[in-house]
């Protein structure tokens, strides 16, 4: 696999790109309470990340889910059981966002 590192003013930017996975107000903080909490059901993340809507929760696993940060699974159970958790393309972000914390809280110059 070649790695190929592209300007980020290229028309496809890889950088943009993985931005889109993981930016907006609530993708952080959903892969932040799936990683504090592991595999949770719909309602426990609803409690975990504060401030989130139903609307907003349900868009966001959406879009995580298809960007292949979250793996959903639905168990065959009456009532219908829902988990979701982090794929291994999520856990890899883990020392990025360490390391962008790091960062942060790093004195301006």
């Amino acid at each position: 696999m070649s790695q190929r590192h592209e300007c980020p003013c290229a028309p496809d930017c890889a950088l943009q790109r993985a931005l889109d996975s993981i930016g907006g107000k609530w993708k952080l903080p959903v892969l932040c309470a799936l990683t504090q909490n592991g595999r949770s059901r719909y309602n426990e993340l609803l409690h975990s990340v504060h401030g989130i809507s139903n609307t907003m929760l349900s868009q966001t696993l959406k879009e995580l889910e298809r960007d292949r940060l979250i793996l959903r699974r639905e168990y065959l159970e009456v009532p219908v059981r829902v988990e979701y958790e982090l794929s291994e393309k999520a856990r890899k972000l883990r020392p990025i966002i360490v390391d962008l914390i790091r960062w942060s809280l790093e004195p301006a110059d």
